[in-house]
Formats: C-alpha cells, sequence, structure tokens
C-alpha cells in the first residue's frame, strides 16, 4: 500500500483536489443548509482543496532548480502548514455552530474558544518559522527538510482534535447520527494518519486524509439533510394521510347516517346500502382493484340509491306487484340519485354509478338502456351486489331466498342481467362464503317448543347421515286442554335451507320435499318417499302426560332408519328416499303439546349397509350401453366419477349424459376435471386440480399451480336455463375435445348452445395429467375415447 500512494501520490492529490472543489462549488447552490453552517463548510472544503493544490505543487517543484521552482517550494509549504491550523479551526467553528443552534446554549464552551486561539497561535507560529527554520529549511538543491522544531506543528492538529472530542461526546445528544458519524471520522482518521506521517517522511498522507474527511463531512452533511427532509415529508404524509382518513371517516359517517334515515322508513331496507357497499368493495378486491379504487366503488355503492329520499313511503312498503305508474315512480330513483350526487363534483364517479347501476348486461334495464361494456364497470359490479344482497334479504312479501336459488340466479342472469365476471365472482364469493358457514354452523336446536295446535311449530331440520344421531326430548301437556288428543311427532324431509316449510312459497323456494310423518304410537304417514315401512320390536300401553322421548337416526345412500322409543313403545322406521342424491332432516313437530330438554347428540359411529334392510330397489340410471370407460351414475356433487383417462396430445370424449330426475339446478350436470394424482385417483395421493369445468359454464382450479383463462359464450341456438335443464334430464350427447402443447392444454365443449373454451396452463410443471368426468346429480353413459379431433 505504501509503494503505491508513493507510486501514485500526485494523481491521487490531483484528483482529490479536484473533488474538493467540486464539492465546494456545490456548497454555494445547496438551500437546504443553514447560512452560517454552509459558509463553515465552504470555507473547511476551500482550505481542504487549497492544501491539497499546495501540498501537490511543494513536491512538483521540490529540487527543481530555477527562481519559479525556488518560489513555489517556499510558498507551498508555507500554505500547507498555514491551511493545517485553518482545518482545525474551521472543525472546531463547525461543532461550535451545531452545539449553539441545535442546544440554543447562551454559552459558547471554554475549549472551542482555546481551540480558536491554539490555531490563531499556530498559524502565528508558522509565519514566523519562515524567518528561523523552526518547522523545515531548504538545501542548495531546492529540497525540504525538517526543521528542528518540526514536531511542534504537530501539536495543534494533533492535541486539539482530541479536544475537540470531548466536546462532540459531552454533547453528542445535539447530533443527528450521521453527522456524528462524519464528525468522530474527521477526527480520528487525520490524527491517525498525522502520528504514522511522523514516522513515514516523504508521502502527505495526513493532508490527503484531511482532504477526504472534509468531503465526507460535506457528503454525511448531505445525507443528514436527505434524511431530514425525509422524515418531514413523512411526516408531512402522514399528517395528510390521517387528515384524508378523518376526512373519510366523516365522509363514510355521514353517508351512512343519511342513508340509514333514508332507509329508515322501510324496516325492510335498512342496512341494504352499507351491506351493498361492502360486498362491492369485495368484489373489486377480488378483480384486483387498488385500494383507492376499492374505496371510490364503496362510497358509490353506499349512495347508489340516494334517490330514495324522494319516493313516497306508500311506494317503499315494498310490494311484490307494482302498477305501471308505480314502477315508473321507481324506475326514477337513478335519475334523481344522480342529480343529487352531481353536485358532489370532487367526486364525478357517484353520480354515474348511482345512474346506471339499474341497467342490464343485456340492454333491457333503465334509464338509458346501456348494453354490454357500454355500463361504466362501477355500475357492473354495484348491480351484482345490490341483486344479491336484495335476494339474501327479507321482504314484507317474502324471505330471503336460499343460496341454492341465489346462486342459480347469478348464473342464469350471467350476461343478461349481470356482466358473466362479475356473476362469476360473485359464484365464488358465495361458494366460498357458503363453505366457511357450514364448516363453522354447528347444529343449534331449540331447547323447547310448544305446539297447539297441529304442527303449528317445529325444531329447526336435524340432518340424518352416516354418522348415527341420538335426539332425545321430553314431552308435556299444555296447560287447560285435559281430555283433548296430545302427542309429539316427527317431519321427515328434504330442503334447500333443511327447514321445515308449509307455506306454498316456502315449500316452491326452498325446494321443500316431505317424505313423511311418524308419530310415537307407531303411525306412520308417507308423502313423497318411495316407500316406508315400520317394525316394531315391543309395545307398551300407557298415559302420555310427561315423558322422555328417544330417537336413533342415521342415512345410508337413498335409505334411513329410525329407532323410535318412548312410553308407548319401541320400533323402527325404514324410509326410502326417491334417490340417493336426497338429504334427510328430521323436525320435531306435534299437537297440544309442549316438547322442552331437546337434545342432539351426533356420534362418531357409522352405519353400515347392512344395518339398514333394502325396502326398494335402487334406481339405476346407467343400464346403457358401455364403451372405453364404465359408465358412472354421480348422486351428489362429486360423489363419483370416471376413471382415470390419461391425456394426450389430441384427446376427444364423447359420452351421454342424463341429469337425474331429482335434479332442479343448472350445475346439475357433468364436469371435466383435470388433474394428477400418484394412483390415478380422483382425489388420491398427492392430489392436484387443475381446472374443473362445468357444462353448464362455469370453471375453477388452484391457482398456485395452473392458470385457467375461461370464456363462455351464448349461442343463438341457446334455448334459455329452463329448457336447457329440462333437455339435460332427458338426456343428450356431449362431446369435449382436448389439444395439448408443452404445458398448456386447450378444452373446448358446446351443449345446446353453451360455448366452453378453456386454456389450462400448467405451473408445477407435472406432465402426467388425467381426465376425469364427474358431476352432480347426473348419469354418464358410452364414453367414448377418441385420438381424432
Amino acid at each position: 500500500m505504501y509503494n503505491i500512494i508513493r507510486a501514485n501520490q500526485l494523481d491521487i492529490m490531483l484528483v482529490l483536489s479536484i473533488i474538493s472543489l467540486c464539492f465546494t462549488l456545490l456548497l454555494f447552490i445547496t438551500k437546504f443548509l443553514e447560512r452560517r453552517r454552509k459558509h463553515i463548510l465552504i470555507f473547511m472544503l476551500f482550505v481542504a482543496t487549497l492544501l491539497m493544490i499546495f501540498d501537490r505543487m511543494a513536491y512538483i517543484y521540490a529540487g527543481q532548480p530555477g527562481p519559479t521552482a525556488y518560489l513555489m517550494v517556499r510558498v507551498s509549504n508555507f500554505f500547507v502548514y498555514l491551511l493545517t491550523p485553518c482545518a482545525v479551526l474551521g472543525f472546531g467553528w463547525y461543532l461550535e455552530n451545531i452545539i449553539m443552534r441545535e442546544g440554543r446554549l447562551k454559552k459558547i464552551p471554554k475549549r472551542l474558544t482555546i481551540v480558536s486561539i491554539a490555531c490563531f497561535i499556530d498559524m502565528s507560529v508558522v509565519v514566523l518559522s519562515q524567518f528561523t527554520g523552526l518547522f523545515y529549511y531548504f538545501d542548495e538543491s531546492n529540497n525540504y527538510h525538517r526543521g528542528p522544531g518540526f514536531l511542534i506543528s504537530y501539536v495543534i492538529p494533533v492535541i486539539t482534535p482530541f479536544i475537540l472530542l470531548t466536546v462532540l461526546v459531552q454533547y453528542r445528544h445535539f447530533f443527528s447520527k450521521w453527522v456524528y458519524i462524519s464528525l468522530i471520522i474527521y477526527i480520528v482518521l487525520p490524527v491517525s494518519m498525522g502520528i504514522i506521517q511522523i514516522y513515514t517522511y516523504g508521502l502527505s498522507i495526513t493532508n490527503m486524509a484531511m482532504v477526504v474527511v472534509s468531503i465526507s463531512l460535506y457528503v454525511f452533511t448531505y445525507i443528514d439533510i436527505n434524511h431530514t427532509v425525509l422524515d418531514v415529508h413523512n411526516h408531512e404524509m402522514r399528517m395528510l394521510e390521517e387528515e384524508k382518513k378523518s376526512v373519510k371517516r366523516l365522509f363514510d359517517q355521514t353517508a351512512t347516517a343519511f342513508m340509514y334515515a333514508v332507509e329508515k322508513r322501510d324496516e325492510y331496507s335498512i342496512g341494504h346500502s352499507s351491506r351493498v357497499a361492502r360486498l362491492a368493495r369485495k368484489i373489486a378486491m377480488v378483480m384486483g382493484k387498488t385500494e383507492e379504487e376499492c374505496d371510490e366503488i364503496y362510497y358509490a355503492a353506499l349512495m347508489h340509491n340516494v334517490g330514495l329520499v324522494g319516493i313516497p313511503d306508500s311506494l317503499l312498503d315494498q310490494k311484490e306487484q307494482l302498477t305501471d305508474e308505480e314502477r315508473k315512480v321507481i324506475e326514477s330513483v337513478p335519475e334523481l340519485s344522480s342529480e343529487i350526487l352531481s353536485s358532489i363534483v370532487e367526486f364525478p364517479y357517484l353520480r354515474e354509478a348511482a345512474l346506471y347501476s339499474h341497467e342490464r348486461y343485456d340492454g333491457s334495464g333503465y334509464p338509458n338502456g346501456l348494453k354490454g361494456k357500454e355500463i361504466p364497470e362501477i355500475a357492473r359490479i354495484i348491480s351484482v351486489a345490490d341483486a344479491y344482497d336484495a335476494m339474501t334479504s327479507r321482504r314484507s312479501y317474502r324471505g330471503p331466498f336460499p343460496l341454492q336459488t341465489i346462486r342459480e340466479e347469478l348464473i342464469k342472469q350471467s350476461g343478461i342481467r349481470f356482466d358473466p365476471d362479475i356473476a362469476a365472482i360473485m359464484v365464488r364469493l358465495l361458494d366460498q362464503e357458503n363453505n366457511e358457514v357450514i364448516k363453522k354452523t354447528p347444529i343449534k336446536v331449540e331447547q323447547e317448543i310448544t305446539c297447539k295446535s297441529y304442527r303449528d311449530a317445529a325444531t329447526v331440520g336435524i340432518p340424518i347421515v352416516e354418522k348415527i344421531t341420538k335426539i332425545s326430548f321430553k314431552t308435556s301437556l299444555i296447560e287447560d286442554i285435559a281430555g283433548m288428543f296430545s302427542e309429539p311427532a316427527i317431519v321427515l324431509y328434504d330442503s334447500f335451507d333443511g327447514f321445515f316449510h308449509d307455506t306454498t312459497k316456502g315449500i316452491e323456494a326452498y325446494h321443500y320435499l316431505e317424505y313423511g310423518e311418524v308419530w310415537f304410537d307407531g303411525r306412520v304417514i308417507s308423502t313423497s318417499a318411495r316407500n316406508m315401512k315400520v317394525q316394531p320390536i315391543q309395545k307398551q300401553e300407557g298415559e302420555i302426560s310427561t315423558e322422555s322421548f328417544e330417537i336413533i337416526a342415521a342415512k345410508y345412500e337413498d335409505h334411513v332408519k329410525l329407532e323410535i322409543n318412548s312410553a308407548k313403545g319401541k320400533f323402527d322406521v325404514i324410509l326410502a328416499l326417491p334417490d340417493r342424491s336426497k338429504a334427510a332432516y328430521v323436525s320435531i313437530t306435534g299437537e297440544n303439546c309442549k316438547v322442552y330438554d331437546i337434545t342432539v347428540d351426533v356420534t362418531n359411529e357409522i352405519i353400515r349397509e347392512s344395518d339398514i334392510p333394502k325396502i326398494v330397489e335402487e334406481d339405476t340410471f346407467i343400464n346403457r350401453m358401455e364403451s372405453d370407460v364404465a359408465n358412472v351414475q354421480i348422486d351428489q356433487y362429486r360423489s363419483a366419477a370416471t376413471e382415470a383417462i390419461p391425456l394426450e396430445d389430441r384427446l376427444k370424449l364423447d359420452f351421454h349424459a342424463m341429469s337425474l330426475p331429482s335434479s332442479s339446478l343448472v350445475w346439475h350436470c357433468p364436469y371435466i376435471v383435470l388433474y394428477y394424482s400418484d394412483d390415478q385417483k380422483l382425489f388420491g395421493n398427492n392430489y392436484r386440480e387443475y381446472a374443473l369445468i362445468k357444462i353448464n359454464g362455469e370453471v375453477s382450479g388452484d391457482d398456485g399451480i395452473a392458470e385457467n383463462h375461461f370464456t363462455m359464450k351464448k349461442k343463438e341456438t341457446f334455448p334459455g336455463w329452463d329448457v336447457w335443464k329440462q333437455k339435460h334430464k332427458s338426456g343428450l350427447e356431449c362431446s369435449v375435445s382436448f389439444v395439448r402443447k408443452g404445458n398448456t392444454i386447450d378444452i373446448k365443449t358446446e351443449n345446446l348452445g353453451i360455448d366452453i373454451e378453456n386454456r389450462t396452463t400448467i405451473l408445477d410443471g407435472t406432465k402426467d395429467i388425467y381426465i376425469s368426468i364427474s358431476g352432480d346429480q347426473v348419469a354418464l353413459t358410452d364414453i367414448r375415447i377418441s385420438k381424432k379431433i
């Protein structure tokens, strides 16, 4: 290192002097520094620049003949010795400026005054040394030599920095981190180099170090300025953000309160706007909107029905049927809302969303009859959220729709009333929410009910599943009914919501299907069951006033077994359901009795096929031609599937599909599954599902291992969903083609005008992909595999 510095010393000095001069010039245009500190830094850098220039010239002209060299050697060395205490003096002023300004001290620390005086004394001694040769002298060849008092010249550059260090440490809390580091370096590095230079004659490492630390002082000061400015900026941004949040909260609270006042005129509408706003934000988040866009959509949805404030109370009493006059008034709400919100000029999207949120995707909406993408996206999102909340809310003339009905309505109205992409997102959210509800919601059965007239009260439905369920309760007579018939009973049924229904609207809306009724004296009433048998075990006579009852229930495929225990006797009931797709619920009811202490215990014991005697032959819908793959009947959602079909570069599947007679929803149809598992089985070992395509036009898959680009179009040949479902029940031929290129798989199919194309991109590198056909309440027969497309 020593030899490298010696060989390149002049070049190093030149570079350092140029850099120091550049930084000096930069300081002149720096605006963020306090004025005095800026001047001190300019002084220090200018001293460092001159120090390096004169030191370099001293080396260049040393030993050179002639009057110019004679003069330059002496002038250069004089300024080198003179500028050294000047640098220390500037450093002392810099410390003084920060301490006095930041610490708000009234008096300058004495040590700084002593250092300043010592520097001026040192400069005076330098001047005197020019006449005495105390520090240095020159021989006849114009060469520099150290004088007898050379070490005295190091007293100020070495001792005073230690004094300044004590000041720096004492008042360190007045300095920022970056300035403090630069000051420590400024003291330590030149002193260390000065001590070394005493023993290394011929190198100016002390002066070079002085220039380096002067430059570093500027650099660290600039870093400190940047951090300070950044801190101030961040503080201002935080303040602005808090102010923005405060304004947003105020706007949110004001808008919510106003909409509450509007909706309070109709008890069934309270909270509708807030629910729509939250749901619209959720849809926007799934669509990948920014936080700001999500907020805009939220507030637009919150205020979209503000025009209801101008609607008469008589029309807000949600009626099922409206006259033409009343309908015109209701259809004026979007324009009235838009007119009210147009005054909020800072947020034009509020007006736009309110005006167009009742437009329909097929152009049949109001007020302007916009179609497709002509409708602003924000309005299309609100339209779906608004419809969903309306369907899930109670009205004066109806209860909330069941989730299955809502889901089907979203699918059926996709491309008609709703944007297909947004409707698909809503279906996905509905499925996720429904699954979470099912997982988290335990069976909550009433502890007590009172049945005065026949079946005027009933418990919630208790599911009958493969796990054996034990139900127990007690009954007592109702007062003042002495001599009247009094007995509990149970009702067996299926419904979308798992509740007992006895009104025409409830039966229709929730697809309620009652299988039969069982009384505890052994009487049964069969309604929709295929068969129902009572197998008495033991009978007992006796009054029923207060007694205990127990039901042990379980279901295996399409058969239900009940073991009934009461004071009147013990008997079994075997019930054959319409088919294996049906669920079974039991509700406790009765006549002129009080039912109390109701408990439900779902055990871990699973019923076996041999435990339930078969009272009817199993209905099968796959007694048709069997081709390349075995026929399969799928009674419930993905309860069965075809065997694995290895995917090749080109493949075509043709098959006959028939939705089961009990099917009622559009997704009761075949599903195409792309997957991998070690044993080639659906849901087998190391199972990975890349795509699930329902031929009614839905797609899903694991986003972490595959990307699915899905399009569904309704052709002119599409007959409408009701006919589509009916034709699937009658049975039809289906065809699905697969083309594989590397990790991409193109899938195409069309059935009854529903044209589906999907491109699946495999992301996990799996080579062996399998196809299986599954579904929900559908029979698949005559399945043929062809490698020609």
